[in-house]
């Protein structure tokens, strides 16, 4: 287990501060349950244990303006300043108790209640009468095979090839993400055989009659 430099007692759960939950706050907190690091290290770490499989990390800066949140929330403080010749100065950062205990709410509220967060690909769908069928053929057809390439390096994460392989709760996030590419590619491969057959297909014509339909007026 983690040590860390403050008691993660959460028996008396804190209210939240004005803050919105994100992903990535939640990651912060979570990674400075591990003891007091800088920002760098903080991502560097995200990335070694594929944190960014599920939460945007690539834009320092974005990381950076989550952290100074944090902070002028009270969840996190800083613990110290490291001045090295060789690298720029380095705000060291660590938990609060307030922090644990808000990261322990929002864990819980986040696994325990399904949210719609609007992901790109349904609201692109629901345009994709924009396209002509071929149109939207060709663009699935590359989504397809986009999918299956992501499937296959979620498959490799998850077969034992990283040695040594870690504990099966630190891979949760990944056999999720395994399950919901694989629906997600049979759905979109359904999707591109009725297309080729044209058992999926529209017209302009088409679509002018069912506005007319649904907006007589």
């Amino acid at each position: 287990m983690l040590k860390t430099s403050h008691p993660l007692d959460f028996g008396a759960m804190a209210s939240a501060p004005p803050l919105r939950a994100s992903p990535l706050a939640l990651t912060v907190l979570f990674m400075l349950a591990g003891g007091p690091i800088h920002p760098y290290e903080m991502q560097r770490r995200m990335k070694l244990w594929g944190k960014d499989l599920v939460v945007n990390v690539a834009q320092r800066a974005t990381l950076y303006k989550t952290i100074d949140r944090l902070h002028q929330a009270g969840l996190i403080a800083v613990r110290q300043t490291e001045r090295d010749q060789r690298f720029p100065e380095r705000t060291v950062y660590e938990l609060t108790q307030e922090g644990a205990q808000v990261a322990r709410l929002w864990l819980t509220e986040m696994l325990s209640t399904p949210r719609n967060e609007f992901p790109r690909f349904p609201a692109a769908l629901s345009f994709v009468f924009m396209l002509t069928p071929a149109e939207a053929l060709a663009v699935l057809e590359q989504r397809a095979g986009i999918l299956g390439d992501n499937l296959a390096g979620l498959l490799r994460s998850l077969s034992g090839e990283i040695q040594p392989m870690p504990p099966r709760v630190t891979l949760v996030e990944t056999e999720y993400l395994h399950a919901m590419t694989l629906a997600e590619l049979d759905w979109v491969n359904r999707i591109v055989e009725e297309l080729r057959s044209g058992t999926l297909s529209w017209s302009e014509e088409e679509l002018v009659e069912a506005v007319k339909a649904f907006l007589p007026d």
